[in-house]
């Protein structure tokens, strides 16, 4: 019988104290069976992400105490950073890896989502599969006016949360915990520190905007390299791959007189949406994963 997978990456609002990561770290490698994948941290964005897979009921266990150890370390009222953001441990999503399927990871969300309302007081939306809504689907709706804006609302009875009282954490704020598939974090850097153009790209980019679908997109300024970012989500590489989005965004910013210093990957990226872009910048002709090398070695 194969082992059951799933992953799990929260974000935390915290990316400026090193010390204050490793301690949200160390509560994940204290869970027996749960591996760290990955930890990303961003000083501007002022948010760190950690991936960590296992089984599930040992993913579900980490994922509770990483939001009990943020909600002792990080205080809201203090936090300020370019990423829009509700609270101290920010958003939780579960994604089905091997032997899980969807709906698995949907009782997953709502059982931890109850675990964190009743036992440490936090408010608890949840999104994507996990939505008891259609409007709370999308993330962004949820994080409308962002921490200022939800602890002003909280008690109005269309933004009450899912689980818990409707008043904000008075530290911890309120979470976001949910189940989806693969996302692809991917931020591209333009060689200006005008962030109204980078804005302009995102709008014209972002699904909801009557771009690219599947492509979540905001624009916003990197202080420590005065450089303007769109920063994205791509919640379906598959359908809209990455170099689709990069060549838009190349295409929009030439308009404005800009160029792509760089782009980057926050966390971890399947690896058939790198190989989507590289195939297409190569021209390979009738390539496929059953070519890579480190595919056939460790490929079951």
């Amino acid at each position: 019988m194969k082992t059951r997978i799933v992953e799990c990456v929260p974000n935390f609002s915290e990316g400026r104290r090193p010390e204050v990561v490793q301690e949200i770290v160390d509560a994940v490698r204290s869970v027996p069976g749960v591996r760290l994948l990955d930890r990303t941290s961003d000083v501007d964005h002022n948010r760190s992400v950690l991936t960590f897979a296992g089984e599930p009921m040992a993913v579900k266990d980490a994922a509770f105490r990483v939001i009990a150890r943020a909600a002792e370390l990080i205080d809201m009222e203090k936090h300020q950073g370019e990423h829009p953001r509700i609270g101290a441990t920010d958003v939780v999503p579960f994604v089905p890896v091997r032997g899980v399927t969807m709906s698995d990871c949907v009782d997953l969300a709502r059982a931890l989502g109850k675990e964190v309302a009743d036992k440490l007081h936090i408010p608890v939306y949840l999104y994507e599969e996990a939505a008891t809504s259609e409007d709370r689907r999308n993330l962004a709706n949820i994080r409308r006016g962002e921490y200022e804006g939800l602890k002003k609302e909280i008690s109005l009875p269309e933004r009450h949360p899912d689980f818990g009282e409707p008043v904000m954490h008075p530290t911890a704020g309120a979470t976001v915990i949910g189940a989806r598939n693969y996302l692809v974090a991917y931020n591209i850097n333009l060689n200006t520190p005008d962030v109204a153009i980078a804005k302009k790209i995102a709008r014209r980019v972002r699904a909801s905007s009557g771009g690219l679908m599947y492509v979540k997109a905001l624009g916003i300024m990197l202080e420590d390299r005065n450089l303007a970012q769109v920063s994205m989500n791509l919640t379906n590489f598959e359908k809209t791959p990455m170099h689709v989005v990069f060549n838009l965004v190349k295409t929009e910013a030439e308009r404005y007189g800009v160029s792509i210093v760089g782009s980057e990957i926050i966390g971890l990226v399947p690896m058939n949406a790198l190989l989507d872009a590289a195939g297409y910048y190569l021209r390979l002709e009738d390539f496929s994963q059953e070519q890579v090398l480190e595919a056939k070695i460790f490929g079951e």
